[in-house]
């Protein structure tokens, strides 16, 4: 069975290049022929909010990349969409995490569902933005209109979805949805001594450190965070702020110096590149995500991986994911209950969350996905 995996990859940087590559090793080990049709442009420059779209790491060894979605080049998408017509792969999975990307993927996939041949089964991030724009829902609907079924990894997406995709006329079946959890990113090494990883990153061996780990965004809460950190002054307990800013970094500036918390902070907020990622996890304490709303997050399945307990806040499925005073804490997004959250968690101590994650981390395997996308694919040639 042959798959393709549309969705970003080697030399795009981030999170979801990440993911497509390690779904794409578990198909070939599972034994299927698999590729990634990543971008040629993912995104204009203007509209990308970092400093690069690019990463300096090696190409993965192993893997078919081929980078060729214009996402703006609407003459690209039928010449894409035909060749895939052509190839006739058994599944395309396709990402979906932006409706921006809705015209270009609703487009190519449209052409190559033409073979009546190619099953398409999208994983769905987000289905409802953090940062709502003009179009999105017609660009949302436009693409989703395109696939035959759908996985999402948080029960809030698919709530999202289904208010898409209901039943649109009498007798028509629904497309099929599923949930499976987020896999564990488990491609950035094994977990190293707290002590190495201190010691790599020139931190202090003997400091109370918890982490705040990934883009930073309005909805990811990290000024709520800093306003907690000013509860914790007497604690000696430090923040340690790893990734690059995807806004404007003068009001959380503003804001550490308003507040005189520079030296309960370690700020690192270049992008971290996949062979330090293991570093930062393993640095840590504890992985703080003080979301103001949130589907799923990948910062979690890394978490998961290297065993660090997770304080996180009620909102969307994060809940869900870290079970409270098991894998982590729960609190309330507002900047005294995460800071009690805080003196909580280093009350029981590192250690007592270390069996439940151990038991946790079992249900995010890259072998359930797998599973799914192909049970989903067989499902719809039945239809």
């Amino acid at each position: 069975m042959r798959v393709v995996i549309i969705g970003p990859a080697h030399p795009l940087r981030g999170g979801l290049a990440t993911f497509n590559q390690r779904l794409a090793r578990e198909f070939i080990q599972s034994g299927y022929d698999c590729s990634i049709y990543s971008f040629s442009l993912q995104y204009p420059s203007f509209l990308f909010p970092g400093k690069t779209q690019y990463t300096r790491e090696p190409a993965p060894e192993g893997l078919n990349i081929h980078s060729v979605i214009n996402s703006i080049n609407p003459l690209n998408w039928i010449r894409t969409g035909n060749r895939l017509k052509k190839e006739k792969p058994d599944i395309i999975v396709v990402r979906y995490w932006l409706p921006f990307m809705g015209p270009a993927l609703g487009s190519i996939l449209r052409r190559a569902g033409k073979n009546k041949h190619t099953r398409i089964v999208c994983i769905a991030d987000n289905i409802i933005p953090h940062e709502k724009r003009f179009g999105d829902k017609a660009f949302t609907k436009y693409f989703l209109k395109s696939c035959d079924a759908f996985v999402t990894m948080s029960e809030k997406v698919m709530n999202d979805l289904q208010r898409f995709v209901p039943t649109e006329s009498p007798g028509e079946k629904q497309k099929p949805v599923r949930l499976v959890h987020h896999p564990l990113y488990d491609s950035f090494g094994e977990i190293i001594p707290k002590n190495q990883a201190r010691e790599h990153l020139n931190l202090p061996q003997n400091e109370k450190i918890i982490l705040f780990f990934g883009f930073i965004r309005k909805y990811k809460g990290l000024d709520l965070l800093f306003d907690a950190m000013n509860y914790l002054k007497p604690s000696g307990i430090k923040l340690l702020v790893a990734g690059e800013f995807y806004e404007d970094d003068k009001p959380y500036k503003e804001q550490i110096e308003k507040i005189s918390i520079s030296d309960q902070l370690i700020l690192k907020t270049d992008f971290i590149p996949d062979s330090e990622v293991k570093y930062y996890l393993c640095a840590a304490d504890a992985v703080i995500q003080p979301y103001r709303s949130a589907t799923q997050s990948g910062v979690t399945p890394l978490a998961y991986h290297y065993e660090k307990p997770m304080i996180v806040t009620n909102v969307g499925g994060l809940p869900s994911l870290v079970p409270h005073e098991k894998a982590g804490l729960v609190v309330a997004p507002e900047p005294k209950a995460i800071a009690d959250g805080i003196l909580k968690f280093y009350q029981l101590g590192e250690n007592y969350f270390i069996p439940h994650l151990r038991i946790e981390k079992l249900k995010y395997n890259w072998s359930n996905l797998v599973n799914t996308i192909v049970d989903l694919a067989e499902g719809i040639s039945e239809m």
